[in-house]
């Protein structure tokens, strides 16, 4: 009898337990990252910071740092919110721990830059410990010393040629996009309503492409986009910039002093915080 109550004790005891999630094949978190971009809206986030658990749950190896980074590649698209942002670097950073991937050459592994740009420019906050990722960090912080002091020449559309520097007095969004970019096309209605709704005031939507002009002509014939376009076709600007994805868009203020940046596709919203530093109004 004694022992039959004991078992029962033990047994309420376990189901109050809150239920331990189920770890998630690997194949399975690939397919459901692979739909995230037809979710709505509303339904992204909470499926990302899922994905972003069960990946966080994976046996340690270079699968689950490769499943890891591949969701900060799909978190920074658009906004998530701070929820989704912060789950995917709570993994990458996980993974990373457990993990660590040696360097090849002087630069850190790509893992480790994706998760230096969640915490520098989206918010996020980490506690890895990792000398390849502190370098990470340091060398973001020179990239961005190198646009802030960037300068370039490039013809548009209509082979004239536009240089930053020639733009002082205006507010200058210089975003780097091409016609193959999902993310890219996402964002440039956005970027051509913040052009009309602030052109009188002064703004400039600078896109740059390293594409060739016949392909971006085809593309933009079938689009009522009309923001400038820019061809840097041999890709120097791009590396001046030290493009590595896009899109990718930088904002420079009256004086050319670069006041903030989007690692990815961005929303209304967020460019409109951005240019809330200036002197722009609704």
């Amino acid at each position: 009898m004694h022992s039959h109550r004991i078992l029962l004790v033990c047994s309420a005891a376990l189901l109050a337990l809150p239920a331990l999630p189920a770890q998630v094949k690997e194949s399975t978190i690939q397919r459901e990252m692979s739909k995230l971009r037809t979710l709505s809206l509303t339904d992204r986030p909470p499926a990302t910071i899922k994905l972003a658990q069960e990946i966080a749950l994976l046996p340690a190896g270079k699968n689950k740092v490769q499943d890891a980074d591949d969701l900060s590649h799909f978190v920074t698209e658009g906004d998530q919110g701070a929820d989704a942002l912060q789950a995917v670097g709570d993994a990458l950073s996980k993974a990373l721990a457990e993990t660590p991937i040696p360097a090849k050459g002087n630069e850190p592994p790509m893992p480790y830059m994706d998760l230096a740009r969640l915490v520098r420019y989206e918010g996020v906050t980490t506690t890895l410990n990792d000398p390849l990722y502190a370098k990470a960090n340091d060398l973001l912080a020179a990239n961005d010393a190198d646009v802030a002091k960037a300068d370039f020449t490039l013809k548009d559309m209509h082979n004239k040629p536009v240089t930053l520097s020639g733009l002082r007095g205006k507010i200058v969004l210089v975003n780097f996009w091409a016609t193959w970019c999902l993310p890219c096309r996402t964002e440039m209605p956005v970027l051509d309503a913040l052009q009309t709704r602030f052109d009188s005031q002064g703004l400039v939507v600078l896109g740059i492409t390293d594409e060739n002009p016949f392909t971006v002509g085809s593309y933009l014939s079938s689009t009522t986009y009309h923001t400038d376009v820019l061809f840097d076709t041999q890709g120097k600007v791009h590396r001046e910039f030290h493009i590595e994805g896009i899109p990718r868009t930088y904002v420079f203020d009256r004086d050319g002093k670069l006041i903030g940046e989007t690692i990815d596709q961005g929303t209304w919203k967020q460019f409109i915080t951005i240019l809330s530093k200036t002197d722009l109004h609704p």
